[in-house]
C-alpha cells in the first residue's frame, strides 16, 4: 500500500502543477489582451486631450486676464473707500485741535 501511495502522490502533484501552469498561462494571456485594450483607450484619450490643448490655453489666458482685471478693480474700490475714511479721520482729528485752540484763547 505504501509503495502504491509513494508512486501515486508524485503523479497527482505533477498533474496539479501542470493544470496550475496552464491556468496561469491563460490568465496572463487574458491580462495582456485587457492591457492592450486599455492602452488603446489611453492613446485615444491622449490624442483628444492634445487636440483640446489649444482650447485649454485660451481658457487659461482668459481666466488670468479676468483675474488681473478683477484684482485691479478691487484695489481701486478699496483705495477709494480708504480715502473716504481717511478724510473723515483727518476731520475728526482737526476738530479737537481747533477746539483746544479756542479754549486756550478764552483762558488768556
Amino acid at each position: 500500500m505504501m509503495e502504491y501511495l509513494s508512486q501515486l502522490l508524485p503523479i497527482i502533484i505533477y498533474i496539479l502543477l501542470i493544470a496550475l501552469i496552464i491556468l496561469l498561462i491563460i490568465i496572463s494571456i487574458k491580462a495582456i489582451k485587457a492591457l492592450n485594450k486599455v492602452q488603446t483607450v489611453v492613446d485615444t484619450v491622449d490624442k483628444k486631450v492634445h487636440n483640446m490643448n489649444g482650447a485649454f490655453d485660451v481658457i487659461d489666458i482668459a481666466t488670468d486676464k479676468l483675474s488681473t482685471f478683477s484684482d485691479k478693480l478691487i484695489n481701486i474700490i478699496a483705495g477709494a473707500i480708504e480715502k473716504v475714511f481717511k478724510v473723515n479721520d483727518k476731520k475728526e482729528i482737526e476738530e479737537p485741535k481747533k477746539e483746544t485752540k479756542k479754549l486756550a484763547k478764552k483762558e488768556e
